[in-house]
């Protein structure tokens, strides 16, 4: 019988099902409910970047920063050139108030990726 859902030891089915369900909470603004889905699939697999990145999100629409952050900087230590990480990074940074900080990631994401919101964010004409 397969183990159930939210513990280590699941299969990799069941971590796949597990990382789907987290991105359905979030949508949901279920953010906490989330973060509880991926502790169990990161558990069971530290490299996947995919689920880090999901779960800085869900730490960050929970308003937990500093554990948004570190995820955030883990992604972007694995994919330096991931925009989206850069942006989100310099947005928990904007929330704590350290401006100097997220100016640097918010410029380095419209740097990596022209996208208008991290143009717009990245206030070079000031």
């Amino acid at each position: 019988m397969p183990q159930t859902s939210g513990s280590t030891g699941g299969t990799p089915e069941t971590h796949v099902i597990d990382f789907r369900a987290a991105e359905q909470l979030l949508a949901a603004r279920d953010p906490r409910g989330a973060v509880k889905l991926l502790d169990s699939v990161i558990a069971a697999h530290p490299e996947n970047t995919a689920a880090r990145l999901l779960r800085a999100r869900a730490f960050f629409a929970a308003a937990q920063l500093r554990p948004a952050e570190l995820e955030f900087t883990i992604v972007l230590e694995r994919e330096p050139d991931n925009a989206y990480a850069h942006f989100a990074l310099a947005r928990t940074y904007e929330r704590q108030g350290r401006d100097d900080q997220a100016r640097r990631h918010f410029r380095l994401a419209a740097a990596l990726d022209p996208n208008p919101q991290y143009l717009k964010a990245a206030r070079f004409d000031a």
